[in-house]
């Protein structure tokens, strides 16, 4: 596709695959959003987020060894050494957080060949940042972080393959600014590929969904036991899982992408007369492979949320199925029935964009709409929500 003044123009793809391609219209009569393209570095750091380092109230990028000063990003500084094994490098999540409590925003990350998650200390002026161990946990896929005891604060999730599975809670003085220790509470003995969090029962407490299944929050998920649903094989899924109501029935169901094998699914939720909870899978998207990350959003302002993922460029050095199709970032908006794919970047290297393994959503310059800044092995980039 013919990108002019780097503005990627959308196409409309079948609200079900297997139907005939519709063409410039989006759900409802919607046309759909635009983005304007603009690289930003061609470094292949795989993860980056978005805040104010410099507490000058403009907000900035930050993506493996450097920050982007905003709102033009064209200005970088020197963060801190990340070290590289062979495509990698060893920084599998970005979670902005002011760990030391001093004013100034640090960032949570781990990486899989470090074994680690560990917070960058903000220095507040143009010296490297200082790295600080919070666990050896395991091989670090990547991670989240939830609210998960609803104090209003996040908490850190890893994910883990093969390694138990807990969240890292940030402790606090009592004006509520954060000490630089983390307390860990472990829930189960093992995690493999995936994760997610949400309310699966509707008890108002968030459970946090496995690939072999969903943990069930307790009353207390600090101290009590949480209870496992083997309800699921997702395989190689996605981080995050999505959980949400998807069809508007009053149940939350789960979306969720395949890491290193293609297809995007979800599963819907429902009970039989006895109140026992089965899954129906429905197909999202079953043609791209490597969905590794997912975001829950609503980008067209309509009070509605969509969907919005992409491919993973060579997410395992070109050994995953797929690996050599054309990438690109996407988003799917419900119909009320289906998904409507939109198209955001699609094309060769050089062309399309990719997707690593944590992205961020952000209104960089004040427009009210919701921008999309993705880093990869195929660069940094941010795509201008520019609305329909």
């Amino acid at each position: 596709m013919h990108l002019l003044k780097n503005t990627c123009c959308f196409l409309l793809v079948a609200s079900a695959f297997g139907a005939n391609q519709s063409q410039a219209q989006d759900v409802k009569g919607q046309t759909p959003l635009r983005f304007e393209k603009k690289m930003i570095a061609s470094e292949s750091f795989e993860s980056v987020a978005v805040f104010d380092v410099n507490n000058d109230g403009k907000l900035d990028i930050v993506s493996g060894s450097y920050w982007y000063k905003g709102p033009e990003f064209f200005d970088r500084a020197y963060l801190g050494d990340v070290k590289r094994h062979g495509e990698y490098w060893d920084e599998f999540l970005t979670v902005p957080m002011d760990v030391n409590g001093d004013g100034k925003m640090d960032i949570v990350t781990g990486g899989w060949f470090n074994k680690s998650l560990l917070w960058r200390e903000n220095p507040g002026n143009d010296k490297p940042w200082t790295d600080h161990l919070i666990d050896e946990t395991g091989n670090v896929e990547t991670g989240q972080a939830w609210d998960i005891d609803n104090d209003g604060q996040l908490e850190i999730v890893p994910n883990n393959p093969n390694q138990p599975l807990k969240f890292y809670k940030l402790e606090r003085d009592q004006s509520g600014k954060g000490t630089g220790k983390f307390t860990k509470v472990q829930i189960a003995d093992k995690q493999d590929h995936g994760l997610g969090f949400g309310d699966i029962n509707g008890d108002g407490r968030g459970d946090i969904i496995i690939s072999t299944g969903w943990l069930e929050a307790p009353k207390n998920v600090m101290k009590d036991k949480w209870i496992a649903h083997n309800d699921f094989n997702f395989g190689d899924a996605s981080v995050p899982i999505i959980v949400a109501d998807v069809n508007g029935d009053g149940k939350n169901d789960v979306i969720v992408g395949q890491a290193h094998s293609y297809g995007l699914h979800w599963y819907e939720q429902k009970k039989d007369a006895a109140g026992k909870i089965t899954w129906a899978k429905h197909s999202i998207d079953p043609y791209t492979s490597q969905f590794h990350s997912l975001a829950w959003v609503d980008l067209d302002g309509d009070g509605v949320k969509e969907l919005m993922t992409g491919k993973r460029y060579r997410a395992h050095n070109g050994g995953d199925p797929g690996e050599k199709d054309l990438v690109g970032l996407y988003y799917f908006k419900w119909n009320g029935e289906a998904f409507v794919k939109q198209i955001i970047s699609h094309g060769p290297y050089g062309v399309g964009k990719g997707i690593g393994v944590y992205f961020d959503i952000a209104d960089l310059t004040g427009s009210g709409r919701k921008d999309i800044i993705v880093a990869g092995k195929d660069g940094l980039a941010v795509f201008f929500n520019m609305g329909n």
